[in-house]
Parts: structure tokens; C-alpha cells; sequence
């Protein structure tokens, strides 16, 4: 029995044509032994999914490589960014770039073609890269959430993050991002197309449990773990901004005074921003990811009936989660807003006023945070 791509329901008939059309039909032969049974009770989408995916792939394609380009070059034409802690930002940067690079034109090609032209092996190749870069993204950010932590609530106790330190921890998520992408290319559950045959996955499908153990561990490890770490960092980050801005309200009525505006305040307020730049970050990267985890939840506990339309959405969400971060930083950040005025003024909306300068009495832990919070 055929279902619809747009309902799930029972349907009788193809657009137009007979009801043994499947998804699988235009697929290339060698593909086919990648292709899950699951697929052929689906009927072949209608052409304007097609049209439409293509069309939006594009725009973000389009909106990555450009927003993500642009703070590369910022960050590399500007000595005063090149600090310790935009050392990550820039490897954010760059692995969202590079995963739209791989992503975007493959998945553009295949929607005017309806199916996977490029055979098993590029199939293989796109699923690991975006794998890869999803992985190495979500790690990036738990990084850049320790830093944070560590200068705003350790404030004086805090080491300070160094050049090699940076480069050390950079190194660490892409080897740790390696080990658990590479496993399907050799065994350990396998990358196959997905069910709207433009895109290629994990195997979420598979009745093996030894297979599907590794989504479950990759789920724990590249997913729920750096999740949970991150809104750890940022509980306390909002904690100690709070409970500074309270004793400041608290000094000022004692002194009989509106407010303590002095540098410090200027400061606090600076960590107050860095805070809520850091949560919409992650708030977006979570809204781009979850989709891709439902989806392959349901199917490994066959908790719902996964249509090729269904996985267009996981598709979408997660590819726009490299599009959040250069429009955030472009909004949010006076430093590099700076910068771009000054290199591509052309893209620079609204006002460019660089941020206070740190006075004389700050504590060097306050003058990191200033510079942390001016990261792109």
C-alpha cells in the first residue's frame, strides 16, 4: 500500500499515474543497495517539493557562504580580533562555511534531478562531511561556553585562555568529531540515502541493533552531552551576571544613588549581552538539530511512519543552523561591526560604536570578558 509523502494516509494513484510508482523509481541502480525497504511504500513526491527544497537549499547556501565568508575575512584582516578565545569563533565560522559548501550544491543538483545522481560513494562522502561539521560545531560551542565561564564566573581565578590552548582544544573536537563519523564507513551502521533521496544520512532504518546502537551513542556523545554541558556553563553565567547586577542595585542604594555607572557597570552590562548572544546561539543550534534526532529516533523505536516529506524537514533545519551565527554576531557585536565598517561598510546596518574601553582600576579578568564579548 503506497501512502501519501504529505499526509502518511493510504493513496491510490501518483500524480496523475498509476499507484505502483514508488520514491525508489528514478534512483541509479548502484544506489539501490543502500536503499531501505522502508521507502518503497511511498509514492514519488510531488515535483514541487522538489522545486521548493532546491530554492530554499539555495538561499541558505547562498546566506552561509556569504555571512560565514565575510567573518573569516573580517577576523583575518584584523589583527585586534585575533585573540585566544575568537580563535574558536573563527573555527565556527569555518565549519559552518565548509558545511554548506558540501551540502548545498550536491543537494541543489539532486532536487532538479529528483534523486541522488552522484553515486554510493559521494553519498557516502556528503553524509560524513556534514556529519563531520555538524559534530565539530556543537563541540566548538561547548568550548566557547568554558570560556565564557570561565572568565565571567571565575573572574580574577581564571586562567587566562591562551593562543596554544585555543589551537590545543581546537584540535580536540575535530579529532573527537573524526572518531564518531567515521565508524559508518567502516561497519559500525553505514551513510545511506534518505528518504527524500536528495540527501544521504545515518541508517536509522536498520533492524540491527548493533547498528543501531551507534546512533544512540553518537546521539549521547555528540548531542545530549555538549548540550548539557553548555547549559550548564550558561546557568552559572546568568547566575553570577545576576547576582553582580543585584549587589550593584544594592551598593547604589546604599550610596543614596540612582546607579553605579561606572566602567565595572559598563562591564556587567557587557556580560549580560555576552550571555544572551551565547543562549540564542545555542537555542538556534538546538532548533536546527532536534529535528534530525526526532526523525532518527522514530525510526530506530518505530514510534511514527517516517515519509520522505518528514525528512525534508531535518534536512532544512539542519542545514540553516549555518546561516544563525554570522547574522547574530553581525547584530550583536560592536567590535566586529567595527571592523566590517571599516572593511565591507556596505553590510553594515545601524550604528558601529565601538565598545568602552576598559579603565585603568579593571581587574584583567573584566578586560577578558570586554573581549570575549566582542567576538564575531
Amino acid at each position: 500500500m503506497a501512502f501519501s509523502a504529505l499526509t502518511g494516509e493510504p493513496m491510490m494513484a501518483r500524480w496523475g499515474s498509476s499507484s505502483n510508482h514508488t520514491v525508489v523509481d528514478k534512483v541509479l541502480p548502484e544506489m539501490l543497495p543502500l536503499i531501505d525497504p522502508h521507502w518503497y511504500q511511498f509514492p514519488p513526491m510531488n515535483p514541487l517539493w522538489h522545486g521548493l527544497l532546491g530554492f530554499v537549499i539555495g538561499c541558505l547556501g547562498f546566506i552561509s557562504w556569504s555571512g560565514n565568508g565575510v567573518v573569516l575575512y573580517v577576523f583575518s584582516c584584523t589583527k585586534s580580533l585575533r585573540t585566544p578565545s575568537n580563535f574558536l569563533v573563527v573555527n565556527l565560522a569555518f565549519t559552518d562555511f565548509f558545511m554548506m559548501v558540501v551540502m548545498s550544491p550536491f543537494m541543489l543538483i539532486n532536487c532538479y534531478y529528483e534523486t541522488w545522481v552522484f553515486g554510493p560513494l559521494m553519498c557516502e562522502l556528503y553524509a560524513f562531511f556534514g556529519s563531520l561539521f555538524g559534530c565539530t560545531s556543537i563541540w566548538t560551542m561547548v568550548l566557547i561556553s568554558f570560556d565564557r565561564y570561565n572568565v565571567i564566573v571565575k573572574g580574577l581565578s581564571a586562567k587566562p585562555l591562551t593562543i596554544k590552548k585555543a589551537l590545543l582544544e581546537i584540535t580536540f573536537v575535530w579529532t573527537h568529531a573524526l572518531l564518531w563519523t567515521l565508524p559508518p564507513m567502516f561497519g559500525w551502521n553505514r551513510y545511506v540515502p534518505e528518504g527524500n533521496m536528495t540527501a544521504c544520512g545515518t541508517d536509522y532504518l536498520t533492524k540491527d541493533w548493533f547498528h543501531k546502537s551507534y546512533i544512540l551513542i553518537y546521539a549521547a556523545f555528540c548531542y545530549f552531552l555538549p548540550l548539557g554541558l553548555i547549559i550548564y556553563s550558561y546557568f552559572f553565567i546568568v547566575k553570577a551576571v545576576a547576582a553582580h547586577e543585584r549587589g550593584m542595585r544594592e551598593q547604589a542604594k546604599k550610596m543614596n544613588v540612582a546607579s553605579l555607572r561606572s566602567a565595572e557597570a559598563a562591564n556587567t552590562s557587557a556580560e549580560c549581552k555576552l550571555a544572551k548572544v551565547g543562549m540564542m546561539i545555542i537555542s538556534l543550534w538546538t532548533i536546527a538539530w532536534t529535528p534530525y534526532f526526532i526523525i532518527n529516533c522514530a525510526g530506530i523505536f518505530e514510534t511514527m511512519t517516517i515519509s520522505p516529506l518528514v525528512t525534508i524537514w531535518g534536512s532544512l533545519f539542519a542545514k540553516a543552523s549555518a546561516c544563525y551565527n554570522p547574522i547574530v554576531y553581525g547584530i550583536s557585536h560592536p567590535k566586529y561591526r567595527a571592523a566590517l565598517n571599516e572593511k565591507l561598510p556596505f553590510l553594515v546596518c545601524g550604528g558601529t560604536e565601538a565598545p568602552v574601553a576598559a579603565g585603568d582600576g579593571q581587574s584583567q579578568s573584566s578586560n577578558d570578558t570586554s573581549a570575549a564579548t566582542e567576538k564575531a
